[in-house]
């Protein structure tokens, strides 16, 4: 029963946080922020944290869907979240195409290889006047139906979110005890023993990357539907996706809750920069983000939740007995 106690506390703490903070909107908004950073990071914790492939361009992935629902409302006037499975679908698509040829590097190669895709569209999606062009596309401006999500208070975004992070992690518990779960770390660990071992590298790690690609996309039509407007910078910068491999590294790479963690911490600290310098700490954010980077390789390289692993206990010191012998 100990063993669930805390997680059981952590989840009652979620479902009533919004009537602890009712009637502050910073608050309720704080709360649906770091439940969508955590959804953004829990996705690429699939492929970078599990498999070992560090990817710095998930942003790809994030302005997929955050444009996939926003263009599906300026175009064809359907509600946003509609565009939501398609940029899914695209991303499934595009994770692929580009998978195939960059998963076959390692380390810091395949890092620059999906900053390089990532990079190449932001410059093709700021030239595409289908897609507002540098200016970018706006969502609605007044709700039409409650399928366009447009809500005055932080809340209801908040339960959503609530609701797709808890089925993401579910589905990454699920895959972690499961037999993908076990290949993914095998080739973290070691992708030649792993191939010694019959494991299909390849396409295991491309079964990651597709599925980490897709909620990510989601993750970026979330985000539409709550701001209601993306421009190439908010959909494809890149410091969205050193957000994501941020939150993830500084709560735990690999770890069901590290991003989560991650997202607890990060979140708030961005807001509150943001806050209290405003335009001033418009460079402040990097700075932060790269101290905490050095923090982490330097002294928590396995995240914060490391610290509460249970290490075994070192065996007692054998003491030193004479030998026994018997006089004659």
């Amino acid at each position: 029963m100990k063993r669930y106690l805390f997680p059981g506390a952590l989840v009652v703490l979620a479902l009533v946080y919004p009537l602890l903070v009712a009637g502050s909107p910073v608050w309720e908004r704080l709360g649906a922020l770091v439940l969508l950073g955590a959804i953004g990071a829990s996705a690429w914790n699939i492929v970078g944290g599990y498999a070992g492939q560090v990817s710095v361009g998930h942003s790809v992935f994030f302005g997929f869907g955050a444009y996939s629902a926003v263009v599906v409302y300026t175009h064809l006037g359907w509600p946003p979240i509609a565009g939501a499975p398609l940029g899914m679908v695209l991303s499934v698509l595009l994770a692929a195409i580009i998978g195939v040829p960059t998963l076959r590097l390692a380390g810091h190669y395949f890092s620059m290889a999906t900053i390089a895709v990532a990079e190449l569209v932001r410059v093709l999606s700021s030239t595409s006047e289908f897609l507002g062009g540098a200016q970018g596309l706006g969502g609605p401006a007044m709700p039409r139906t409650v399928f366009d999500l447009s809500f005055i208070s932080a809340t209801p975004f908040y339960y959503i979110f609530l609701a797709v992070l808890a089925f993401l992690l579910g589905l990454t518990w699920w895959i972690e005890r499961g037999r993908m779960g076990f290949y993914l770390r095998a080739i973290k660990d070691s992708e030649r023993a792993a191939r010694s071992l019959g494991v299909s590298s390849g396409r295991y790690k491309l079964y990651a990357y597709m599925l980490s690609g897709a909620f990510t996309s989601l993750a970026g039509s979330l985000y539409l539907c709550m701001f209601g407007f993306v421009d190439p910078e908010s959909g494809f910068g890149i410091l969205i996706s050193v957000k994501m491999v941020v939150m993830a590294a500084l709560g735990g790479a690999g770890v069901l809750f590290g991003p989560l963690v991650g997202a607890l911490i990060l979140v708030p600290l961005e807001e509150l920069s943001n806050s209290y310098l405003g335009g001033r700490g418009a460079g402040l954010t990097f700075v932060v983000y790269g101290a905490i980077i050095v923090i982490i390789a330097r002294f928590l390289p396995s995240g914060l939740l490391s610290l509460f692993e249970r290490r075994p206990a070192r065996p007692p010191a054998a003491k030193n007995q004479p030998a026994s012998g018997h006089a004659d």
